[in-house]
């Protein structure tokens, strides 16, 4: 059987993002190679309970430019108003504006962006 390893962003700024990630999604680092054979420095982080791994890639020489829409993570959390009102407190804006009131029943979901573009879509679950 075929199994997801992991996902890999390029990231700006390695340790900005790492935190990010850990401080605000409770990620937590699971490896780190500082030159891979391509010349990156690559780490992966793990959300405790999970198989599959974030890897986060960076080189000083690769421009990160995200188009809006690319792509996104998707985050399961017990109870979204609890967490974003936690990532709220962490100074992350969260959208669209008004997601409280837009999902009060049924599938209740909100975004956040990480520091270079990325979407985070986080879903009760």
């Amino acid at each position: 059987m075929n199994k997801f390893l992991h996902t890999r962003v390029r990231v700006s700024d390695l340790e900005r993002s790492i935190n990010y990630y850990c401080d605000n999604f409770d990620f937590v680092l699971k490896s780190r190679n500082d030159k891979s054979p391509a010349g990156n420095q690559i780490v992966h982080l793990e959300l405790p309970g999970n198989e599959t791994t974030l890897e986060l890639t960076y080189s000083p020489d690769y421009e990160v430019n995200i188009p809006d829409d690319l792509m996104h993570l998707a985050i399961g959390v017990p109870d979204i108003i609890e967490y974003c009102d936690r990532l709220e407190k962490n100074g992350l804006e969260i959208w669209p504006d008004g997601w409280r009131e837009q999902f009060v029943s049924g599938l209740k979901m909100a975004f956040v962006d990480d520091p270079d573009g990325y979407e985070i879509e986080i879903l009760e679950s």
